[in-house]
């Protein structure tokens, strides 16, 4: 296990540690505003699975999980999303029974749970070091457009920035309190895009990959939500 777990090290393990600490978010309760985030991703790409994971020295966590209830924690040589953090960009596994760089333990475990698809983008906070992912899944192969990975990365990028904001919300001097205000608005905005998604998925059906005339109004709104988080400070 540690053999594995060395290969799966970027090589700012140290200080990507630090800022996974510093944002003081792992191991904390649920919340609501990062369960929207990915069900408003699992929408968007018309799959059963999404996941927010935290990546730490020896496990992953899951901050918000969309379609595989029960998991919290794994083993960092077990998780998918590991390789993301590795390689601090955004992976594609079009069929993960066909990689041959994931870990043993990694491919036993999406074989038993039989996960076929995913595709991760790194959550890459303002020093530009990668404390988890954002991803998506399928339980057969799938295909990933250029356009559907440029969605992801965004949506990926906005969670990173609800992250600096929760931070900065809670070591200000409304602490907890000024972050559920600011969480109950960033949860409005979210629950508007996942209509928008809603009513696009009526128009245009499931399409794979999904088509531009639904991915372009989704970036415009993903755009406003981008608008409203700057709205709030991000405390480095």
């Amino acid at each position: 296990m540690v053999t594995t777990l060395a290969a799966l090290l970027p090589d700012n393990e140290e200080e990507r540690l630090q800022t996974l600490q510093h944002y003081d978010i792992l191991h904390s309760l649920q919340e609501v505003v990062f369960n929207e985030f990915v069900e408003l991703t699992a929408r968007i790409f018309n799959l059963p699975i999404s996941l927010i994971a935290l990546v730490d020295g020896d496990e992953v966590e899951y901050k918000a999980n969309e379609g595989l209830p029960g998991l919290r924690r794994q083993p960092r040589a077990e998780a998918l999303c590991a390789l993301a953090v590795r390689e601090h960009k955004t992976v594609v596994m079009t069929d993960v029974t066909a990689e041959q760089d994931l870990t043993a333990e990694a491919a036993a475990v999406a074989q038993d749970k039989n996960l076929r698809f995913y595709a991760g983008a790194p959550l890459a906070m303002p020093d530009h070091r990668s404390i988890g992912t954002l991803c998506v899944i399928d339980r057969r192969p799938r295909s990933f457009s250029a356009d559907e990975q440029q969605v992801l990365e965004h949506i990926a990028s906005l969670v990173a920035s609800t992250v600096a904001v929760r931070h900065c919300c809670r070591i200000s001097a409304g602490g907890d309190k000024h972050w559920q205000v600011v969480q109950r608005h960033l949860v409005d905005e979210i629950r508007e895009l996942v209509a928008l998604v809603r009513y696009l998925s009526a128009r245009f059906g499931s399409q794979v990959p999904v088509s531009g005339a639904m991915l372009e109004p989704v970036q415009r709104r993903l755009h406003d939500l981008g608008r409203v988080l700057q709205e709030y400070p991000t405390c480095r």
